[in-house]
C-alpha cells in the first residue's frame, strides 16, 4: 500500500484502523492481535485509539493483545488522543464531563496510555476536542517534555477548525502534523467551515473518522441519507466496483487534500475494502454526483 508523509521524516498508513468501537468487538486478546496483525499485511500500519474509548478500556485491551507478539510494535504506527474527561466508574470524583488541556492532565494522560498500550512511545498525539477553556501555553510545554523524554514522536489536533488550529500553532515550537475531523459523503461540514481550504493551504493532510457517517450511509434514517446511498450505488455500477463502501473510501482518497480514512471495524474484509479503493479510478463528475446528492442541490 501507498504510505503518506505527515512531515518528511514521519509517514503513516494511507488508511487507518480506527479502535474507537474495540471495546464492543468482543475480541479476546488473541483475536485482536490477529485483527491488527492481518491489518498490517494489507498495508494498514497504523492504529488509531483515545484514552476514553471504550470507558477508558480500549487502549488497555489493545495493549494486552501487543503483549502476545511484541515484534509487532515496531511494524505499525500508534495514534492516541487526549483531553476530555468523562464521568466513570474509574474517576468518581469527577461530578461533569469536561475537557482538561492543563499540562497535568495531558502528561498524566500520555503516561497512562503508554501503559495500558504496553510501549514507551506514542507515534502521535491528538488533542481531541477543541475546547472554551484552552491553555495554549500550558500544552506547548507538555508537548515540549513529552518530546524530549521520548514519550510522544509528533502532535496533531482533532476537530479544530482553522483559527484554533493556528492559534495553537502559534505557541508550539513545532509544527502540527494532521487534524482529524469528520469527512464522508454524508458529512461536508468540513467543506464549509474553511478546513478544506486550510489543509490545502497548509500542505496539512487530514485524517476523516467515521468515514461511513455510522452506518447512515447503508442504512439510512432520512431523505439525504438515501439521496446519497443512491449515488454510491449508482457510482459503484458504473466503475463495476462489488461493494458500494469501496466507492466511499475512493470518494475520501480521491480528494487532493489526501484525506486519510480511518476504517473503524472488526472485520478483516471491511479493512480490506478501504484498501482495495486505493485502486478505484473514480471520474471527477463521478466524485461531484455523491457530493451534489448529499448536498441535494446542484452547484450554483
Amino acid at each position: 500500500m501507498n504510505r503518506i508523509k505527515l512531515t518528511k521524516d514521519f509517514e503513516i498508513s494511507r488508511v487507518v484502523h480506527g479502535h474507537w468501537r474495540s471495546a464492543e468487538w468482543n475480541l479476546s486478546p488473541q483475536a485482536l492481535l490477529q485483527l491488527a496483525t492481518m491489518s498490517v499485511e494489507l498495508g494498514v500500519t497504523t492504529f488509531d485509539h483515545a484514552d476514553i474509548y471504550g470507558n477508558y478500556t480500549c487502549e488497555e485491551l489493545f495493549g494486552n493483545a501487543l503483549k502476545l507478539n511484541g515484534a509487532l510494535r515496531h511494524n505499525i504506527e500508534i495514534i492516541t488522543k487526549c483531553g476530555i474527561k468523562l464521568r466513570s466508574e474509574r474517576f468518581p470524583e469527577r461530578k461533569l464531563k469536561i475537557y482538561d488541556y492543563g499540562y497535568d492532565h495531558i502528561t498524566s494522560s500520555v503516561n497512562n496510555s503508554l501503559k495500558n498500550l504496553g510501549t514507551d512511545y506514542i507515534d502521535l498525539l491528538l488533542l481531541h476536542r477543541p475546547a472554551p477553556f484552552f491553555e495554549p501555553e500550558a500544552v506547548a510545554r507538555a508537548f515540549s517534555d513529552l518530546k524530549r523524554d521520548g514519550k510522544v514522536r509528533y502532535f496533531g489536533v482533532s476537530n479544530f477548525n482553522p483559527d484554533q488550529f493556528r492559534m495553537l500553532s502559534s505557541y508550539l515550537d513545532e509544527k502540527l502534523v494532521t487534524n482529524q475531523v469528520e469527512i464522508s459523503p454524508f458529512c461536508l461540514d468540513h467543506f464549509d467551515n474553511g478546513n478544506i481550504d486550510f489543509f490545502l493551504l497548509e500542505r496539512l493532510k487530514p485524517m476523516a473518522w467515521s468515514p461511513l457517517a455510522g452506518g447512515r450511509l447503508f442504512s439510512p434514517r432520512d431523505e439525504k441519507g438515501h439521496r446519497v446511498e443512491i449515488a454510491l450505488r449508482e457510482v459503484a455500477a458504473e466503475l463495476n466496483v462489488d461493494n458500494p463502501e469501496k466507492v466511499v473510501y475512493a470518494w475520501l482518497l480521491k480528494h487532493p487534500a489526501s484525506i486519510i480514512p480511518v476504517a473503524g471495524t472488526r472485520q478483516i474484509e471491511r479493512v480490506r475494502y478501504a484498501v482495495d479503493a486505493l485502486n478505484v479510478n473514480m471520474s471527477l463528475e463521478q466524485w461531484y454526483k455523491i457530493y451534489i446528492a448529499s448536498r441535494g442541490e446542484d452547484l450554483p
